[in-house]
Order: structure tokens, then sequence, then C-alpha cells
């Protein structure tokens, strides 16, 4: 009987050197042992940073050092507006190497009366626009949630991305819609704390905070990474004329025409071009 006991101690202590991460997935594992859960790598709870890393001509230092809240607010737009109707990737990751440890970031949940685990691994940004004074991003995000190998249909997020200073950027919402179960809508809202912005390969981390509401119901909290395609750096937009694009050119003078060798005196001259003019 002595040596059963101690049996049965040394499989909780084991237990709960296994789990590790917290006492409460120890004991759903201890209540449900078939149950594997598939949790984020990092679970860490939602913070302010000390300091924002900024990584730029592949140089990472703190920004308080050497940068001001409008150059991260102007990098920022760039980074989006050039990103606008892309998909970003999005995982959990480790906040010292930021690195990502999983491709989702994921969440305990209950939906209904049953335990289930949402998963988000991408977001689209579907409208970038410049918000009301100097320090505000207005985004329309559309978040990829599933949940128990199921995708509902939700509404996009309308988001802020707030730059108080060179220490405090926020990414939040003022919630969003999932139809999840047949009854009723369960609401969602994401607090994004941002600690870390590479400018050079378009990544964004920082400490996130997920909550549902409604007829599915739980949340999670943690560090994950945007990983967006391309970089912060503007876009060089085609202001020249193509050479050859068309043999003749309208004139607004009335309706009269230009040859191509006109159009092409004109492209190499400094001074003013005279139309000719029907008489």
């Amino acid at each position: 009987m002595f040596k059963l006991k101690n049996t049965i101690a040394l499989s909780c202590v084991s237990a709960f050197l296994i789990a590790g991460c917290s006492f409460q997935d120890t004991f759903r594992f201890l209540g449900n042992p078939s149950l594997s859960y598939n949790g984020p790598a990092f679970d860490g709870q939602l913070q302010m940073p000390n300091s924002v890393v900024v990584c730029r001509s592949k140089q990472c230092a703190a920004a308080k050092l050497s940068m001001s809240r409008e150059y991260i607010y102007n990098s920022l737009l760039h980074l989006f507006d050039n990103n606008n109707h892309k998909t970003a990737l999005v995982c959990a990751a480790n906040p010292g190497s930021h690195t990502c440890t999983e491709s989702f970031i994921t969440m305990p949940i209950t939906v209904g009366i049953t335990p289930a685990y949402a998963y988000i691994d991408s977001v689209k940004i579907t409208d970038v626009s410049v918000g009301k004074g100097n320090a505000k991003l207005n985004l329309i995000l559309n978040y990829n949630v599933t949940y128990n190998g199921q995708t509902p249909d939700c509404t996009p997020a309308k988001s802020i991305m707030y730059v108080k200073n060179v220490n405090n950027i926020i990414l939040e919402d003022a919630g969003y819609t999932c139809k999840m179960t047949t009854i009723g809508q369960t609401s969602i809202k994401t607090l994004f704390t941002i600690d870390y912005i590479d400018l050079d390969f378009g990544f964004i981390g920082g400490y996130y905070s997920i909550g549902f509401s409604g007829p599915a119901y739980g949340g999670g909290s943690g560090y994950m990474l945007l990983r967006l395609p391309k970089d912060a750096y503007p876009l060089s937009p085609e202001l020249m004329q193509p050479k050859n694009s068309g043999k003749q050119v309208s004139s607004i003078l009335k309706g009269t025409t230009v040859t191509e060798s006109v159009t092409e005196e004109i492209s190499t001259n400094q001074g003013v071009q005279i139309f000719p003019l029907h008489k």
C-alpha cells in the first residue's frame, strides 16, 4: 500500500513537471489524458514593452535612442501601404529571439458546451488609411480564424494602430464577429502591443491578447509575429510615360493629334512645345 502511494505521488510530480507551463494544463491533462494540448510555445501575459526595437538597413537598435514617434509612424504607414491587399502570416514566437515557434497562434475556447481550440494563422490587410492627427493608422483586417478543423464566416475587423510615443505602439480593434455556432454570433476582440519592428523584412512582433464572447467564449495571450510579404521602403510608381506606348497622342486643343515623332521630341525637349493647330 505504501509503495502504491509513493508511485501515485511520483506520477503526479512527473505530470506536473512534464506539463510545466501552467496548473490549468496539468489538471486538464489529468482529467482527460487522451486530450492533447497544442498551445503556443510561449504563453506570456500581455504587457507594455520597456523599449521598442526597430531594425533598418540590417541593423537593430532601441527606437528611443535615435528615432522619433513621427519616423516610426511614417515607417509603419509605408509598411502597411506596401502590403495593402496582401496576406500577412501570423505565428507564435519567442520574444527574445523573435523567431517563430509555431505557424499559428492558438487559444482555448468553449463552443457551446464543447471544449475546443481556436487558431489564427494569417490576416489579410484590405484597407489602409491615415487617421485624424499624425499618430493613428486606420486598418481593415480579415483574420483567418479556425477551430476544431472548421472555418467560420467572420466579418472584417476595423482596427487602429496608434503610435503614442516610441515606447507605446498598439494595434487594437473594436471587435469583429464570427458565426461559430448555429445560434448567435461570437464577438472577438484583439489587442496587440508592439515591441519589435523589422523594416527590412516586414516583421512586427509583440504581445497579444485575444478574447471571445458569446456562444463561443474563451481566449488567450502570448507573443506573436506578423510576417508581411513586402518591406517598409516606399514604392517606386511609374510616373514617366512608357516609350512607344502609342502612335498618336490626342491633344486637348480642338481634338488635334500629335504624331509619334512629335511625342518623342516633347519627351526630349526641355522648353515649351507648341502643338500644331488646324486652321
